[in-house]
């Protein structure tokens, strides 16, 4: 695979976007210290996310990163609804890159009903206006790109933002180590050229097939999400997949039936040295046990010291693996046109 031969199907420039991912992040950080947070937190008991696709994995990535340290609770909410426990003592973050995200925007006006204290996370659009009428603060994000293409500005305005609002501790050292360590990983995955690109190595093993992506549920659960999307958005193709241990109460009977679909499937297992000692135990017999259905099995490690850099390691290969498996299945990467005609049918219904 060369430069030219991604470029040939990437006129929208998804290669550029992936690449300057760790400028993003830097970019974003800035966004979060300089934003202006005039917002009473005595008396939050929980934090409710609103969002939904892109805009909505930036707050299952730091619920993944920063569970434990979180003093309450936190939740993503991806629905035209709220739960009953929203009230004044609830901190509901509206995050829409595009700010007319329908969803979130029902979500946000009930949890404005309900007396819920706001912050707005967005580039603009109705949110934004939403966030003025409220008197809100708004972290203001650049617009113009996918959603998905925007991951560093929903997520590390968020983590900074709660950083300010004493919900969680500055860590300036691992969003260091977390720029640096993508950018060295970033300047390997961006050569598709080169024989040992894992990003294109990655690809190489879905092109064609049904992946399937197994990961711990403590810290690399939204990384298994971000990897399903992007590869349905950035590749046009299907991925499933699911964590453990639940999966080993259900879905690993399931590797049963179908011997000819299970042999062509790419298992995908995602791990993190943080894992727990028992879901690192069940990994292993997991990967035992799918080998009788499926030689298609590789295992993934994160990379990097702290838990946000592992995070991340992830991410990005996941992003590049799925840029380079839209180039081998001739996909351009950047339109999603089942989401616009979906969008498209839903105006004024």
């Amino acid at each position: 695979m060369t430069l030219e031969e991604c470029r040939a199907v990437d006129p929208g420039g998804m290669y550029d976007l992936i690449s300057g991912f760790p400028d993003q992040m830097t970019e974003a950080v800035g966004i979060g210290r300089s934003a202006t947070l005039k917002l009473p937190t005595r008396g939050i008991s929980r934090i409710l996310l609103c969002g939904m696709g892109g805009s909505a994995i930036g707050g299952d990535l730091l619920r993944s990163a920063c569970a434990d340290e979180l003093g309450v609770p936190f939740l993503v909410n991806r629905s035209y609804r709220i739960p009953g426990w929203v009230g004044p003592e609830t901190l509901v973050i509206a995050s829409s890159y595009s700010g007319n995200t329908e969803e979130t925007l029902e979500a946000t006006r009930l949890a404005a009903r309900h007396g819920a204290r706001m912050l707005a996370i967005t580039s603009g659009g109705a949110l934004a206006r939403l966030a003025r009428q409220r008197r809100a603060p708004i972290v203001a994000i650049p617009g113009g790109l996918p959603p998905r293409a925007a991951l560093a500005y929903s997520f590390f305005p968020l983590l900074i933002a709660l950083v300010r609002l004493g919900f969680l501790r500055d860590r300036p050292r691992q969003i260091r180590e977390t720029v640096a360590l993508l950018r060295e990983l970033g300047a390997a995955y961006a050569r598709p050229e080169r024989n040992d690109n894992p990003a294109v190595e990655i690809a190489r093993s879905l092109a064609g097939r049904i992946g399937i992506i197994y990961s711990g549920t403590e810290h690399l659960d939204a990384v298994n999400t971000r990897w399903r999307g992007q590869m349905a958005e950035n590749a046009k193709t299907l991925v499933f997949g699911n964590v453990l241990p639940e999966m080993n109460h259900n879905e690993i009977v399931g590797w049963n039936v179908l011997g000819g679909a299970m042999r062509e499937m790419q298992v995908i297992l995602l791990r993190d040295r943080e894992d727990h000692r028992r879901v690192s135990r069940r990994m292993d017999l997991t990967r035992e046990m799918l080998t009788v259905h499926t030689g298609r099995i590789t295992e993934l490690w994160s990379r990097g010291s702290s838990r946000l850099a592992r995070i991340f390691s992830l991410v990005h290969l996941g992003d590049w693996a799925s840029y380079y498996l839209a180039v081998l299945h001739g996909r351009d990467p950047m339109p999603v046109q089942a989401i616009d005609h979906l969008k498209r049918e839903l105006e004024g219904t």
